[in-house]
């Protein structure tokens, strides 16, 4: 199976998944593991000896660039029943998705602004999803002058080692002459400067190009427009809350308000992609009077990582060894996403001594009453079958920590097991990598603004 699923991404762009879990670039024991998955969404593990064939049918298919859930394709061919073909089944099931022309007709240039947590994720991000049809090629990094004479070979390591996500999987050669990365082969400028508009980026061969700003120093219009003044550059896509009349998207909720003529658009924050999809779907069953978004969150790089002075209250003290109350703007950043909500939800966060996964607890006043299994089945069935399938994920571990979601490609993750309802009261606990997951967000948004539309199975899956 690894063979086929590796050919399909390298040579037609196809990206097989099993029940939202990649497959591509996966060891055995990993795709073992997926298999073993679909036991707690179908009732029933499915074996690769079910699969294979199902694969093997779907490569001989003139696939256009897609992504197919490997799974459901799958209990699909079980369901129809043991006596039907299955070539004749999968091409049925695919027809949409063969011949098509590519998801870009050139290759879409890509800048990061930045190069810290998020930066080095998305740049990650981009080069293992290069595959064959290069819709998203990242060029170039723009970061200020370090003062290590070794400046270039301290970045390239911070990439290629993580001590919470891992090592890199690839190559990484740095050619200090140029300035250049050779990431997997394709080379990205690193480009050195202390303001967006002194850069032309058309000296480096990178035009039109997109820029992801992961700073955050500039969060409003006038600010992020500094990027549009630079040679070379058409959009710009902030990954932190924009301000004033910024588009806030959270991808799966409202990416459909980008439009082409948009030229700077946020990917809102990490929590709130992480509570808004959730919320959407628990309001449009129950309806929602107001609650309470309490997120536990993981210490980031603005705490100090001993007491020293900070000009935010508490965020002085040591990161490492205390929780720490401080404020969240989610709670009032919900109402862009999800308007209906405005005014009736409050926040707040505690930052806790871990360096990463969050999570967040909703305390919700409904319109209908419910009960614990009614609630977990329908977000039960939301997570595995229906457009926010790609935003909510599911488990129902009763041994499930932190860790557990270190590299989740969900904005969420929803514990069934935690789950506590009574009437019209529902207290619901979600957990995200608030680096990883937002950053497989962030990526969604960018691919929306480039044009990127690819083909899926089933219709509305995505990863």
């Amino acid at each position: 199976m690894i063979p086929l699923v590796g050919a399909l991404y390298r040579e037609k762009n196809v990206v097989i998944s099993m029940y939202g879990k990649p497959l591509i670039n996966r060891s055995v024991i990993d795709v073992m593991k997926a298999h073993r998955f679909v036991r707690q969404v179908e009732g029933n593990e499915l074996s690769e000896f079910e699969s294979h064939p199902v694969l093997e049918a779907l490569a001989k298919l003139n696939l256009s660039s897609s992504r197919i859930d490997l799974g459901k394709l799958t209990v699909a061919a079980m369901n129809a029943g043991r006596d039907i073909n299955i070539n004749d089944f999968v091409a049925s099931e695919l027809k949409d998705l063969i011949g098509g022309e590519a998801p870009l007709s050139e290759p879409q240039d890509v800048v990061l602004y930045g190069f810290g947590r998020i930066g080095r994720l998305v740049a990650r991000l981009l080069v293992e999803k290069t595959g064959s049809g290069e819709a998203l090629r990242l060029r170039g990094i723009v970061v200020r002058k370090g003062k290590a004479a070794n400046d270039l070979v301290k970045r390239a390591s911070l990439l290629r080692r993580d001590s919470v996500h891992g090592s890199f999987k690839g190559t990484i050669r740095v050619d200090e002459d140029t300035n250049t990365l050779v990431i997997n082969g394709s080379e990205v400028r690193i480009i050195y400067a202390n303001d967006p508009s002194e850069i032309d980026y058309t000296e480096y061969g990178i035009n039109n190009a997109l820029v992801v700003d992961n700073t955050g120093v500039w969060r409003d219009e006038a600010g992020l427009g500094k990027h549009l003044k630079a040679k070379g550059v058409a959009k710009v896509l902030l990954t932190a809350p924009g301000k004033g009349d910024l588009k806030n998207i959270v991808y799966g909720i409202n990416h459909e308000d980008i439009k082409p003529e948009d030229q700077i658009v946020s990917a809102a924050s990490c929590t709130t992609n992480a509570i808004v999809p959730v919320l959407k779907a628990v309001l449009e069953k129950y309806g929602i009077s107001q609650g309470h978004v309490e997120t536990v969150h993981s210490y980031t790089n603005d705490q100090n990582l001993i007491d020293n002075y900070h000009t935010g209250d508490r965020r002085g003290r040591a990161a490492s060894l205390n929780m720490v109350i401080t404020e969240t703007g989610a709670a009032k950043a919900v109402a862009k996403a999800l308007p209906e909500l405005k005014g009736k939800l409050t926040g707040n966060a505690i930052r806790v001594p871990t360096p990463n996964v969050s999570m967040a607890i909703l305390n919700l006043q409904l319109n209908a009453e419910t009960s614990v299994e009614e609630m977990n089945e329908y977000l039960r069935q939301v997570a595995l079958h229906s457009p926010l399938s790609q935003q909510i994920d599911f488990t129902n571990s009763p041994e499930m920590v932190s860790t557990d979601i270190v590299g989740s490609r969900h904005a969420c993750v929803f514990d069934s097991k935690a789950t506590i309802a009574e009437g019209k009261t529902a207290i619901l606990y979600l957990w995200y990598d608030n680096e990883f997951g937002y950053s497989c967000q962030v990526m969604r948004c960018l691919e929306k603004i480039a044009g990127v539309d690819q083909k899926t199975y089933p219709e509305n899956y995505y990863r």
